[in-house]
């Protein structure tokens, strides 16, 4: 315990991601399962309450000290924030409005992007596409960290700081890892979120803008709700690459902790996962899960066999475009 971590490098694996094998004996043995697939009705209101919600709090911030302002923003609006934006998630999977209507999910997950303070949501999809298709794929997969970021960040101190910095290796690793063109909908994204944010300061001034962006850093960074980027796919056990968490936290995180179940069905809204899991308990109820999230954060901290490195990789050849 406060040890270097040990591992030295990923863990390499010379097979293919389990979620669509999975989700063909799954679906052979329940196909009522395909009933859960589709629009979620009942998102984009609950989406709009929360944007209007934090907008709300941008005219009452607007009086309070710098310390009661980070104060709330990390306590409340910051959570609301990392919320969204595991929405922009279910609203990425086109979930919001159906596969049909895919530019409307996009105009709707840069509404949804208002409050989290800096654009996020088209080039969330545009690389939340290859984390599933490409699952631990190098060079493919954004998801896991760089070796620069796991030689670095290999003690309990520089892990902690390394959870701190997660927004901005979030934000900077695909750049590095796998660049892509900028599509217009992410310029429209872009400038959709620097008139939103002008209109906030011109309304109320700066505070309510930093209550904004200060909420997002620091509720994706070191919180419990972020326990939810480690406990995903970081490898607690030896060759199993992702995890579900069914605690109370779900409710506040559009049930991203059914991770298991959203991979193996990932057009089926979050809100309906947990059916997916009553409806096939035999593929579920007997597989490693996490119990907490803060839990999983102190051990990734602690634990000297986790780190940067504890991913299942696995190379992946592309079939070139004739």
């Amino acid at each position: 315990m406060g040890n270097t971590v040990v591992r030295d490098d990923f863990e390499w694996v010379y097979t293919e991601q389990p979620h669509c094998s999975r989700r063909k004996q799954i679906l052979a043995k329940h196909p009522e399962i395909k009933a859960l697939m589709g629009a979620d009705p009942q998102l984009k209101w609950i989406v709009t309450a929360m944007v209007l919600t934090q907008v709300l709090c941008c005219f009452l911030v607007q009086a309070l000290s710098w310390k009661w302002l980070l104060f709330w923003a990390y306590m409340f609006g910051g959570c609301i924030n990392h919320s969204l934006t595991l929405a922009i998630h279910d609203i990425s999977h086109n979930v919001a409005f159906g596969n049909k209507s895919a530019v409307l999910n996009r105009l709707f997950g840069i509404f949804a992007n208002l409050p989290v303070g800096v654009p996020y949501s088209v080039s969330f999809k545009k690389y939340h596409v290859d984390h599933h298709r490409y699952l631990g794929g190098d060079g493919l997969d954004v998801d896991i960290p760089t070796r620069l970021e796991a030689r670095l960040f290999s003690s309990p101190a520089r892990k902690v700081l390394w959870i701190i910095l997660q927004p901005l290796f979030y934000a900077l690793r695909p750049l590095l890892v796998n660049p892509k063109p900028v599509s217009r909908l992410e310029v429209l994204n872009l400038v959709v979120q620097l008139a939103f944010d002008a209109l906030i300061f011109w309304l109320w001034g700066l505070k309510p803008v930093v209550y904004l962006v200060a909420g997002s850093v620091l509720c994706m960074g070191l919180h419990p709700v972020s326990g939810h980027f480690i406990a995903e796919h970081y490898m607690y056990l030896t060759g199993i690459e992702t995890y579900s968490y069914y605690g109370p936290l779900n409710y506040i995180t559009f049930n991203v902790g059914y991770h298991m179940e959203h991979h193996d069905f990932p057009s089926i809204p979050g809100s309906r996962l947990p059916e997916v899991k009553k409806m096939a308990p035999e593929f579920y109820d007997n597989l490693p899960q996490h119990d907490s999230w803060t839990r999983v954060l102190w051990d990734f901290v602690f634990c000297d066999a986790l780190g940067p490195y504890s991913r299942v990789k696995r190379h992946i050849q592309l079939k070139k475009k004739q």
